[in-house]
């Protein structure tokens, strides 16, 4: 196995477990069918109000996971 393989394999490693710690640490959101029957305790204005670290996280999912796509791609292309 060569190098540049290993260090792709650990560099998928850290993307996955990124991955999940990320995911993990979003705040949940009311499931569609149960939210709605028992009503929304949030509004719009105060989902929204949360701000900072859940804009954060989810831009953060997005990035880690296109990084976790395109290094399993090239693993698996080597």
């Amino acid at each position: 196995m060569g190098a540049l393989k290993i260090i792709l394999l650990v560099l998928d490693v850290i993307a996955s477990l990124a991955l999940i710690v990320v995911v993990l640490m979003q705040s949940g959101k009311e499931a569609g069918l149960s939210g709605a029957i028992s009503g929304n305790s949030d509004s719009y204005m105060s989902r929204n109000g949360k701000g900072g670290l859940d804009k954060m996280l989810a831009k953060s999912t997005k990035w880690v996971a296109l990084a976790w796509l395109v290094l399993t791609l090239v693993l698996y292309l080597l």
